[in-house]
């Protein structure tokens, strides 16, 4: 990667030129980019460590912390991994997001330093008073259970601190089109980085609305709000803040599978109607929280589990189809056109970025996309809820899902960013099977433990006595997938802190290749744009995930039928 001067929109703007995509880096955005995701790197490995001090607790067998540190850790654990470590990563992509693939300079730099700093500030201050003890309320933090106030300062100024680096990102659209940065229409990865950015606005509004009036309460300014009231406009926070993580990591998918292999969306339109549906629905799927809650109406419940919750599962499908679809075009039109699935094992997996995509992709559908549909009938939901089935689900898409993806984006962009070449990539090779074959097998000792019963958010089961063997085998199962998840987690973290200060500096010359399929003799690029049999093998496997679908679907009904019996 050279460092010479490389001018963007905006004349003067100090830039540099990617050797291995000739695209200019905007130096403004690289810093930001680079303190944005070593933050989240950092708060990643500390929920690592919480999630396995965790799963270490969970295995009956083991059952590590005491009962007043089991939910203090809990509470930090959530507040890491579901917000601190995602958010900060996600401003880092926004960042990359509107400058890198537009050509494009950063709107402000003030803005971002005061992006940055309000984020940092507010996490600092939430992981020091959970750690002391004065906020062992959970990541939901339900109302009457109050933490100390600097907990709520602390998440409103993360939230704000957001909204801020948001603001900054749609400046620097505004820009880059004045400017004539680009022509056309924006690329597919800045598209699905502006429908996670319109999410997090209405996302983070839900937080300013529900957190101040909260923090008011705390300092004793106001009355207790109500504490129904708070579950309802939290969810808005809590869960539609993972379909921010959703869009992000879907723009990622996109991302990796062009670099990687060259793939391209086989219908840009489709696709980007897809994040649209997402903008326009994703937050009714909150309403699977809210299930059990006797204050919202039965109509509200059934018109958002039956109906209008498929318009966001639709946009998931569309993407789940689009991405395997475009990569097995770029395979068949390089050569690798044997059989049905002959492409398949020519695909880079020993590419960390690629097969942590791919991972990523079939963790977040097949297990993430199926549980997650079924969970949110309200029947199903009424059963399962307070269970460890709804953390297996959610382990499954935001850490399977959109964790892996992330990861898989740092094995380019750290090189991009840093202009260092990764070390020990032997390592890095197997990094992402270690960590989706950890995640799979803490859901699945989730999910099946919950199935028995076990609940979720419960110190110790054997006090009940009302679990038998069966049930410690899966959190025995729980507790050694979280072991080599944070093996796989730390690994990561290494290779990343490791590169930053021995990788081999890139100076005037193109990363080292991870590995990509080389077109073959005789290969047509483009040949097959407008052939209906190219996709015969996604096909396939489209229809694969449906029949698992059907089936995991109807015998939750059995088991369901097995508890309420028809009379």
């Amino acid at each position: 990667m050279s460092t010479s001067s490389h001018n963007l929109a905006a004349p003067g703007t100090p830039a540099r030129v990617c050797g291995t995509t000739g695209l200019g880096v905007c130096l403004d955005a690289q810093r930001f980019i680079k303190l944005n995701a070593v933050c989240g790197i950092v708060f990643l490995l500390l929920g690592g460590v919480a999630a396995l001090l965790l799963a270490l607790t969970r295995w009956q067998t083991v059952h590590l912390l005491p009962v007043d540190w089991f939910y203090r850790i809990l509470t930090f654990h959530g507040i890491n991994m579901l917000i601190l470590w995602i958010l900060f990563f996600e401003v880092a992509i926004l960042c990359f997001a509107c400058t890198t693939p537009l050509n494009a300079r950063l709107f402000s730099r003030k803005v971002a330093w005061a992006s940055f700093l309000l984020m940092l500030a507010g996490a600092v201050m939430v992981d020091y008073i959970i750690l002391a003890g004065q906020a062992d309320v959970m990541m939901t933090s339900y109302l009457p259970l109050l933490a100390h106030p600097a907990f709520y300062l602390g998440i409103i100024l993360v939230a704000v601190g957001t909204l801020t680096g948001v603001f900054n990102f749609f400046a620097t659209l505004y820009v880059a089109k004045r400017d004539g940065a680009y022509t056309g229409s924006m690329p597919i990865v800045t598209f699905g980085a502006l429908a996670a950015a319109i999410i997090a606005v209405v996302t983070l509004l839900h937080g300013a609305v529900v957190m101040i009036p909260t923090f008011t309460y705390s300092m004793g300014w106001t009355p207790q709000p109500d504490p129904q009231w708070y579950r309802l406009i939290w969810w808005g926070l809590g869960h539609q803040s993972q379909q921010v993580n959703v869009c992000a990591m879907v723009a990622v998918w996109y991302l990796l599978s062009h670099i990687t292999v060259g793939a391209r969306p086989i219908n840009e339109a489709v696709c980007r109607t897809a994040f649209v549906l997402y903008i326009l629905f994703i937050n009714l799927a909150s309403a699977h929280h809210l299930l059990v809650d006797p204050g919202v109406g039965a109509t509200w419940k059934i018109w958002n589990t039956s109906y209008a919750m498929y318009l966001a599962v639709l946009a998931s499908m569309v993407h789940g189809f689009t991405v395997p679809a475009g990569i097995e075009v770029a395979m068949r039109e390089k050569g690798y056109t044997g059989g049905i699935f002959g492409w398949v094992a020519a695909l880079p997996w020993k590419n960390p970025a690629f097969s942590g995509t791919a991972l990523s992709v079939v963790i977040f559908g097949f297990l993430g996309g199926i549980t997650g549909v079924t969970l949110g009938t309200q029947q199903i939901n009424i059963i399962a809820h307070n269970t460890l089935r709804i953390p297996g689900h959610f382990h499954v898409t935001v850490v399977g899902g959109t964790t892996l993806a992330f990861m898989a984006l740092a094995y380019y962009v750290v090189p991009l960013i840093f202009q260092r070449d990764f070390i020990w990539r032997g390592a890095a090779r197997v990094q992402p099977w270690i960590f989706g074959l950890g995640i799979t097998m803490l859901a699945f000792g989730m999910s099946f433990a919950g199935s028995m019963g076990v609940p979720r958010r419960s110190w110790d089961i054997d006090a009940q006595g009302v679990y038998g063997p069966a049930a410690h085998l899966w959190l025995g199962v729980l507790g050694l997938g979280g072991v080599l998840a944070f093996t796989g987690l730390l690994i990561f973290a290494l290779l990343c802190v490791g590169t930053l200060f021995f990788g081999k500096k890139i100076e005037g010359r193109a990363m080292a290749d991870w590995g990509t399929p080389p077109a073959l003799a005789g290969s047509q690029p483009g040949s097959l744009a407008h052939d209906h049999y190219a996709t015969k093998g996604t096909i396939v496997l489209t229809l694969v995930f449906l029949a698992c679908f059907a089936v995991y679907y109807f015998a939750n009904w059995k088991a369901l039928a097995d508890v309420w019996p028809v009379r």
